[in-house]
């Protein structure tokens, strides 16, 4: 489970770094948004059979509830990446919905490990810094541009680094099978 956290947090990691963007191009870069989804789905789904307690059990739906809208959204970019040869944005805006559903899983979780520990509190930053960078990529209708890309982009970096650090001290913590603590509600 840690394992799934630690690849699609670093993932997401370099996915909006301008220099891995300009490096790839913007295809791959989408493939790098999308494969890293998948990794935080299984993570979460792991998570959800790992849950030992109720409170464990519904951050983790909930957090697979908004991995599978970023499975979607990120799928999206590949199309319009692949459709659209003048495309030059962010290859993934972050989803709204998803980045809703792990702030409320993120909030659960740190109640499911009592409001004890970093891991959670950690795990919990990454959420809000994953919902600014989803509120930082809204397009204006009026004028198709969005509100901040280089916002947008530091924050799924800076979200993804959070997840990775909890992670990969899940993996510390639960030497080599991957299976990090539940309750901690910090592996994403």
């Amino acid at each position: 489970m840690a394992w799934c956290f630690a690849i699609g947090s670093l993932f997401f990691l370099v996915g909006p770094l301008d220099v891995y963007a300009d490096l790839v191009g913007p295809t791959a870069d989408a493939v790098t948004f999308f494969i890293g989804s998948i990794f935080f789905t299984a993570g979460g789904f792991l998570q959800i059979r790992n849950s030992r307690s109720r409170g464990e059990r519904w951050a983790a739906v909930i957090q697979s509830f908004g991995t599978l809208y970023f499975n979607f959204s990120t799928a999206r970019a590949i199309v319009v990446t692949t459709s659209d040869s003048a495309y030059d944005h962010v290859v993934w805006r972050p989803d709204l919905f998803g980045s809703i559903c792990f702030l409320i899983s993120g909030v659960i979780g740190l109640a499911a490990a009592g409001w004890r520990g970093w891991q959670p509190y950690v795990n919990l930053l990454g959420c809000v810094f994953f919902m600014i960078s989803a509120l930082a990529s809204f397009v204006w209708p009026s004028d198709s541009t969005e509100v901040s890309g280089t916002v947008a982009g530091v924050n799924t970096s800076l979200g993804a680094a959070c997840f990775l650090i909890c992670a990969l001290a899940g993996l510390r913590t639960s030497g080599s099978s991957g299976r990090s603590d539940a309750a901690a509600g910090a592996s994403r």
